[in-house]
């Protein structure tokens, strides 16, 4: 499984965006689809992630800000971002996990190549 983010840019603090995350290869609606996200000089974390079945789940540091969805017919993770602030500033990554829900890197499959958000204050 290949996966492709975009969607990244500046964007200043209040405002919005999408990024996306399509998958080539595979069968795209096996994964637990989910995004992590590595600041400056910080390791990288969990933000967010959706089951096969739509089933959802936020790190509290976005939640309530931060909507992830995805396309099984499109191959296409989703996450809507809004009310962001400076602290969101980061490289974003998609992944794929064959096993459940995790906010642990090591059970990711495959990972896409980053995408970066900056939120100007």
């Amino acid at each position: 499984v290949q996966l492709q983010a975009s969607g990244g840019g500046m964007v200043q603090a209040g405002g919005s965006l999408r990024l996306s995350c399509e998958a080539s290869g595979g069968t795209f609606s096996n994964y637990v689809m989910e995004w992590f996200r590595q600041a400056p000089g910080s390791e990288r974390e969990f933000v967010a992630a959706i089951s096969q079945s739509g089933y959802t789940y936020y790190a509290d540091s976005v939640k309530g800000r931060f909507t992830v969805s995805r396309d099984n017919g499109k191959k296409t993770v989703y996450v809507q971002m809004t009310s962001l602030k400076p602290v969101d500033t980061a490289v974003y990554f998609c992944a794929a996990t064959a096993a459940g829900i995790s906010t642990a890197e090591g059970p990711m499959n495959y990972w896409g190549k980053g995408t970066l958000v900056t939120v100007s204050s």
